[in-house]
C-alpha cells in the first residue's frame, strides 16, 4: 500500500527498488515495536519472582530480561552471520562506484542528493550505481540460495 500510496508516480523500473526498501524498513520497525511494546507494557509482576524482598528494581529486572527466543537462538545466529558475510564478500566483488552508492544508499542510510554529492556525480548515476549494484547482489546471492 505504501508504494502504490507514495511511489506511484516513479517509473517502473524504480518500483522493485523501493518496494524492498519499504518491506525493510516495515519489518524493523515492525521488530523495534514489538520489542518497546514488551518492555514497556509488561505487568510488573511478570518481573518480580515470588519470594523477593520489597527490593525490586525494574530496570535491573529489563536489563537482565530475556530477549525473544528468536535472537537467542544460536542456528539462527549462526544462519545471519553466514549470510552477512556472503553480503559482504559480494559487495567486495562489486565495482568500486556501485559499492560506494549502494553503501552510502542503504547502509548509511543517505538519500540520493546526499549520495551524489559525496561520490561526485550526478543524481542519475547515483541511482544507475544503485540498480545495477542491487541486481548484481541479487543475481549472486540466488546463486548462492540466500534468500532475503
Amino acid at each position: 500500500m505504501k508504494l502504490a500510496e507514495h511511489y506511484g508516480h516513479k517509473p517502473t523500473n524504480e518500483l522493485p527498488m523501493l518496494f524492498q526498501r519499504i518491506l525493510s524498513n516495515s519489518t524493523l520497525d515492525w521488530f523495534r515495536r514489538q520489542k518497546v511494546k514488551n518492555a514497556l507494557f509488561s505487568p510488573f509482576s511478570d518481573f518480580q519472582a515470588d519470594g523477593e524482598d520489597n527490593d525490586f528494581d525494574i530496570l535491573e529486572s529489563l536489563s537482565t530480561a530475556e530477549q525473544s527466543p528468536f535472537f537467542d537462538n544460536p542456528e539462527t545466529n549462526s544462519e545471519r552471520a553466514q549470510t552477512l558475510r556472503a553480503i559482504e564478500g559480494e559487495l567486495l566483488l562489486l565495482p568500486n562506484r556501485q559499492r560506494e552508492a549502494f553503501l552510502m544508499r542503504y547502509w548509511e542510510d543517505m538519500d540520493v542528493a546526499e549520495t551524489a554529492t559525496a561520490m561526485g556525480c550526478s543524481e542519475g548515476s547515483v541511482k544507475t550505481h544503485c540498480s545495477r549494484a542491487v541486481q548484481a547482489l541479487s543475481k549472486a546471492l540466488k546463486g548462492k540460495e540466500i534468500k532475503l
